[in-house]
């Protein structure tokens, strides 16, 4: 026999269904949060070394250290949103307060001051650690959001297709314009470049934040304030088996797509350079900013048109099937970027879409499951932490691309990688296996995780049925 619901929760609103509204509402906190994801996953290794000027070895070892501190802070968040009581929600405030203080972050974490070599070191601890911080105060509350503005399994599913379109759509505008943006606004000078596209996007980002919170409406939601035991709250989360199966899955998931992200700049930079390419009797000439805009453009949409998809794709298949092995094909054909030569430009677009597609509905399905997970914590202990759920998912979200950025930053100072130099033959296998192999061995390993993932359809209806009735007997 399960455990009884704590009667101080309930959902106050039953209403189920959203209003389109509503869902794109939300989805604008998911747009402004990839704006940020988007550069740290594929343009922040290639700033340190390239740009503000600390070696990749450096660079990796402070991506590893600075996560010590998020051990304790993404939890620690979770709890505090969890336990928050206002006229607004618990949290939809921190969206809203914080939009400003996370842009300025951003400003900061990508101005390169004058500095000696150890204070440049130390500043970028100090404004890397202070981003990500700011990042987690929002991200926290953000993507507990999702689990109290409906208390329907299939209704979530359906907001975080909207979710996933609205980040698609941050990723869009990073990956078309980030290089582009930096030649322009810098006019030649990459440090000042980086800096005002950085403010650029720091006032779209606090428009987005302030829309998620005047559209958006907290639906489940406690009676009173929230009483649970700390202790009692991370044994549960720990004891929750389809959270830490996705948990770890998230892990690698994430290693293998920051991996292949922040060899990108390095890779076509380096590896594949300058193209000629002949179309319709014309040559067109794609220097590396624009390649690589084009490159990454073509990827954003490709990941949109797979998450768009994943509702035909979950009509057939169950949540966790659909996300591993769609995760490892989207691993399994990134390896085949070893074996490209630089001019080998339709395939290196070609296996993109392929890569890029079948990611789509991997980063769609990932929030739905967590929110499932969410539902069975409070089904199967009597308790409902959303925010600390979605706080370790978040954890588990930036371990991994921590990972990725470490590994990156490691594996390029083995093969020896200089900035500003000619990379030799030996610096240029390791970038091609960067875009290849390493980060396909943590893509196929997540997909594989997933396959011991216990919550399917059936379940999931089975709990929400159950959890309807307790409530309306609580309330």
């Amino acid at each position: 026999m399960e455990a009884n619901l704590n009667p101080a929760l309930s959902s106050n609103a039953p209403q189920a269904r959203l209003s389109i509204k509503e869902k794109v509402g939300y989805s604008l906190g998911d747009a402004a949060s990839n704006i940020y994801f988007q550069i740290f996953v594929v343009f922040l290794p290639s700033f340190y070394t390239n740009v503000f000027g600390i070696s990749a070895t450096a660079m990796g070892t402070m991506l590893l250290l600075t996560r010590v501190f998020d051990a304790v802070n993404d939890p620690l968040m979770g709890m505090i949103a969890d336990r928050t009581n206002t006229r607004w929600g618990k949290f939809r405030p921190y969206i809203a307060v914080l939009a400003l203080p996370l842009a300025v972050g951003g400003v900061l974490a990508f101005t390169t001051p004058d500095f000696s070599d150890r204070g440049m070191l130390i500043y970028a601890y100090i404004t890397y650690s202070l981003l990500m911080v700011l990042y987690t105060a929002v991200n926290v509350p953000y993507a507990a959001l999702m689990g109290v503005i409906t208390p329907t399994s299939k209704e979530r599913q359906t907001v975080s297709t909207y979710r996933f379109v609205a980040a698609f759509i941050g990723q869009l505008i990073i990956g078309s314009t980030a290089l582009i943006l930096v030649q322009r606004l810098g006019d030649g000078d990459t440090q000042v470049g980086w800096r005002f596209t950085m403010m650029l996007y720091g006032v779209l980002v606090v428009a987005l934040l302030l829309g998620t919170f005047f559209l958006t409406k907290e639906r489940v939601q406690t009676t009173q304030s929230y009483q649970g035991n700390i202790k009692e709250d991370l044994k549960d989360l720990f004891k929750n088996k389809p959270w830490v199966l996705i948990g770890a899955a998230t892990v690698f998931q994430l290693t293998y797509i920051v991996m292949r992200g922040s060899a990108t700049p390095y890779y076509f930079e380096f590896f594949v350079r300058d193209q000629e390419l002949s179309l319709f009797g014309s040559t067109i000439v794609l220097d590396y900013a624009y390649f690589t805009s084009s490159f990454l453009t073509v990827g954003t949409f490709s990941t949109l048109a797979g998450a768009i998809c994943t509702g035909l794709f979950t009509k057939k298949m169950d949540k966790k099937t659909t996300y591993a092995s769609f995760l490892i094909a989207s691993a399994g054909f990134s390896v085949f970027y070893f074996f490209l030569q630089p001019d080998s430009v339709l395939m290196i677009f070609v296996l993109n879409v392929l890569v890029s597609f079948f990611f789509g509905s991997v980063s769609v399905i990932q929030w739905a499951i967590y929110t499932d997970t969410a539902d069975f914590g409070e089904w199967k202990f009597g308790r409902r932490a959303t925010a600390l759920i979605m706080a370790a998912s978040l954890f588990a979200l930036k371990l991994g691309l921590t990972l990725g950025g470490t590994f990156v930053g490691w594996i390029l100072g083995w093969y020896g990688f200089e900035a500003g130099a000619v990379q030799s033959e030996e610096t240029l296998t390791g970038i091609r296996m960067l875009m290849s192999f390493y980060p396909a061995i943590f893509g196929i390993i997540g997909g594989a995780i997933m396959l011991f993932y216990p919550l399917n359809d059936k379940k999931m209806i089975e709990i929400e049925t159950d959890l309807t009735k307790r409530h309306a007997e609580d309330a």
